[in-house]
């Protein structure tokens, strides 16, 4: 008689399933997006985002104390500056918000890592990543552009730069501009695999960068192409791209998986705002434990290949770790 095979034998007891995880979580690993905006006293909620916020540069300290407290080290800023134009020029300002806010960061909260969204759509008037010539996005004269934004970050304090524009030799360029002046130890987390997603919604909300004619879909990646997106991770860790992100996570797993396989770098997964959302909607209507769906969504992502997770829920994935509800 054939011998039964038993693998509950490993799923007796919590410690036992603890000891056997195939897949390991740290709160090392979990990045939270935060939105900075001009002015002062300012904490505005996200309307398509509950529980998530604007800050003002005096407010954004309290935010980053709170992350902090709860485990969560590296912080991915966006910029919402008051002045809009043709060609952003508040993204490379040197008194622009990202730019101030990264000052009093470093200041208050020295420790903490800061990494810096380095695109145009929420600096220019027509919402677009880059620079115009009729209606159609200029590649190679966005490049000039990217490096002076991404320069300026640098210059300010940002410890990471993350190129999310999709022009072709983005990467190349900043990597460029950074040694030329001397910073060639600042890492860059390229949003690699970025495609042109549906799930993007509230972020548009929340940054005010929804594009004022068209889409995005001539530099965005069509959600049909797994191919594509590989050539684009591999091109990216050519061109001096220290970290590479799949993005959105949810529904896009398989590239995760893809990717990991294909790169010998680091592999970053953004669980976006349509994500974050969704989820939010659905446990107010109480049809979802939204914390047993956050962490099976975390937990999804990292068995998919992910090492580095990035989430407006990374403070309460770092409270569930703690815990030991995941990890």
């Amino acid at each position: 008689m054939e011998l039964l095979k038993r693998p509950r034998r490993l799923r007796g007891t919590e410690l036992m399933r603890k000891m056997v995880r195939e897949t390991r979580m740290s709160q090392e690993s979990l990045i939270y997006p935060m939105f900075v905006v001009e002015g002062s006293r300012k904490k505005e909620e996200i309307s398509s985002m509950e529980g998530q916020f604007r800050y003002s540069v005096d407010q954004m300290p309290y935010e980053l104390e709170r992350a902090a407290k709860a485990g969560v080290n590296h912080i991915l800023l966006f910029g919402i500056p008051d002045r809009k134009d043709e060609v952003g020029s508040q993204a490379y300002a040197e008194d622009g918000i990202v730019q101030r806010a990264l000052r009093e960061a470093k200041r208050q909260f020295p420790d903490l890592q800061y990494i810096t969204d380095v695109c145009m759509c929420e600096y220019t008037s027509h919402g677009h990543c880059g620079i115009l010539c009729g209606k159609d996005v200029e590649n190679d004269r966005t490049l000039e552009y990217l490096q002076k934004i991404a320069l300026s970050h640098v210059q300010a304090g940002a410890d990471m730069v993350a190129p999310s524009d999709m022009m072709d030799g983005r990467v190349r360029a900043i990597r460029g501009i950074l040694d030329q002046n001397g910073y060639e130890n600042v890492p860059i987390l390229s949003y690699a695999v970025k495609y042109a997603s549906g799930f993007y919604g509230p972020f548009r909300d929340a940054a005010e960068s929804a594009p004022a004619f068209g889409d995005r879909q001539t530099y965005q990646m069509d959600f049909h192409n797994s191919r594509e997106g590989i050539r684009e991770a591999i091109l990216d860790v050519e061109e001096g791209a220290d970290i590479v992100m799949v993005k959105p996570a949810m529904s896009y797993l398989d590239m995760v998986s893809k990717v990991r396989e294909a790169v010998k770098v680091p592999v970053a997964a953004y669980s976006v705002s349509g994500e974050y959302a969704m989820v939010k909607a659905a446990s107010k209507n109480n049809w979802i434990d939204e914390e047993k769906i956050m962490c099976e969504m975390a937990v999804a992502a990292y068995r998919a290949g992910a090492q580095i997770y990035i989430s407006y829920y990374a403070k309460e994935l770092a409270k569930c770790m703690t815990e030991g509800k995941i990890g």
